[in-house]
């Protein structure tokens, strides 16, 4: 990677956090340095949703050694409209770039430089979790949720809701224009909205490891309901789509 890919414009690397003290310090020095080396003005955002845990106060406390590092606070509201969130604070501080991953330490920063090389080529790059390795449950669930996405939009999204998606700012901040406020499912709604207008959308394959530490916060109940509801959703939306 030669030095001219870095430098010219800015990234923001965006994460929500929901009772995370057992990875949130790990995460934070992984990805810091990938907001170093981007290029000037660029960032590492964290969104604390109204944690019950530590997590608050290890994010505060990372600041001292991590420079680039943002640290925002809000009531508890679920991840959806934390990542919106994360989004917003990033346009409005001019971000160029956006990159969105979660807080649990499943991604890998070394396998962001690809999708970084390829920001010109395309507003949204999405990576595909061809191998999952955090259960069959969870492979069930983007597999359902293909299904559904194509039936209802008529569209094929190979990985709709992963947390490693890399957008241009300027076309995002069109997009989320079309996102309910508070939406649960952004990223979904997002990608759908990308390819049904024929943005253009690239996908890289990409390793998705088991949660690190903690324990996460949706389980099938949790997961079920928000499926019914999605549906929901989507049948409302697909006029607006």
């Amino acid at each position: 990677m030669t030095q001219d890919n870095f430098g010219q414009e800015s990234l923001y690397i965006v994460m929500p956090a929901y009772n995370e003290e057992a990875n949130i310090e790990s995460v934070i020095a992984m990805w810091h340095p990938v907001a170093e080396k981007a290029g000037k003005g660029s960032r590492l955002l964290v969104v604390n949703d109204g944690s019950r845990d530590s997590t608050w106060e290890k994010i505060c406390a990372c600041q001292k050694d991590y420079p680039l590092l943002l640290a925002v606070d809000k009531k508890n509201e679920g991840h959806g409209p934390t990542v919106l969130a994360a989004y917003k604070k990033a346009i409005e501080d001019g971000a160029d770039y956006i990159f969105q991953t979660d807080s649990d330490g499943q991604t890998l920063p070394d396998e962001f430089w690809p999708f970084w090389e390829m920001r010109e080529s395309a507003g949204l790059i999405i990576g595909y979790r061809k191998g999952r390795e955090d259960g069959l449950s969870r492979v069930l669930v983007t597999r359902t949720l293909r299904l559904v996405l194509f039936l209802t939009f008529h569209i094929w999204v190979k990985d709709a809701n992963t947390p490693f998606r890399l957008m241009k700012s300027s076309e995002l901040k069109e997009v989320l224009k079309k996102i309910p406020e508070g939406y649960n499912l952004p990223n979904v709604l997002m990608s759908v909205i990308y390819e049904k207008e024929k943005k253009n959308v690239r996908y890289i394959p990409i390793t998705f490891r088991p949660r690190q530490g903690g324990k996460n916060s949706l389980n099938m109940k949790r997961i079920i309901g928000i499926g019914r509801q999605a549906v929901h959703d989507f049948r409302i939306l697909r006029k607006s789509v």
